[in-house]
């Protein structure tokens, strides 16, 4: 691990472990586990596992009573937009999780602790392992609902895609995105993503991935519409320079 000290992870996630053992599997790649020859550590795989359900029933229960007009399908696309890996991977990087993580030589060579998939698995597992550690759903629950379910620009920006598909549809467009620069080492790299209505760009993102590039382009092109409606709005009509 790049930082060595637990107690400081234990206050970033508001919840001290009694068994600490459970959370330094819960940041222990499969990649590490194998190199150790003794193996003292598990890795975060069954954890995960465990903490995937927790969390599904948890946003389930937050998503049924904050959207009580919402129907069945509608709830599930809002759940995935929620806890969608990209949403956990934002959250561990908030609470610095990357620097904790425990990785074999190769999948640190390779990037590992910047990867999507990696971080959203270990945020499942540390909630997997706080609810075996503290044997209550309660601790588990005020951490999702803290760092995943409160912060609702998530959903906005984790549903922006399709969101702004639904705004093409119905102006009878369609959207296309174009990767406009590459940057950095190859485990690595930087996208920067356009997102376009015809020739117009609407909307400009970056990010590891060309899908989280992609998301951001998508949100930036929401947030430029909406300006541009708001101002529309407020904009009285105007005839032969006399406001009516």
């Amino acid at each position: 691990m790049k930082n060595t000290s637990l107690e400081d992870l234990e206050g970033r996630i508001g919840y001290h472990f009694k068994d600490r053992y459970l959370l330094e599997c819960a940041l222990t790649h499969t990649s590490f586990a194998n190199e150790q020859k003794i193996h003292r550590y598990k890795d975060y795989e069954r954890l995960e596992f465990l903490g995937d359900a927790v969390l599904e029933m948890v946003s389930s229960a937050f998503l049924y009573k904050e959207y009580p007009e919402k129907r069945e399908g509608e709830l599930t696309k809002l759940r995935a937009s929620l806890v969608c890996e990209p949403s956990l991977a934002d959250c561990a990087r908030q609470l610095g999780i990357p620097g904790f993580l425990r990785l074999g030589k190769g999948e640190e060579a390779s990037g590992g602790r910047e990867k999507e998939s990696i971080l959203c698995d270990v945020v499942e597992a540390v909630i997997g392992a706080m609810y075996l550690d503290c044997g209550s759903i309660e601790p588990p629950q005020q951490f999702i609902m803290q760092f995943i379910l409160e912060d609702r620009n998530r959903v906005f920006f984790y549903d922006s895609k399709s969101m702004l598909q639904e705004w093409a549809q119905g102006i009878g467009e369609t959207i296309r995105y174009e990767i406009l620069d590459e940057s950095g080492p190859e485990h690595i790299k930087n996208y920067t993503v356009g997102v376009f209505v015809g020739d117009q760009r609407i909307g400009t993102g970056q990010g590891r991935s060309k899908k989280a590039a992609e998301q951001q382009a998508a949100y930036d092109a929401i947030g430029m519409i909406r300006e541009k409606e708001r101002k529309r709005t407020k904009s009285p009509d105007k005839k032969n320079g006399q406001t009516e």
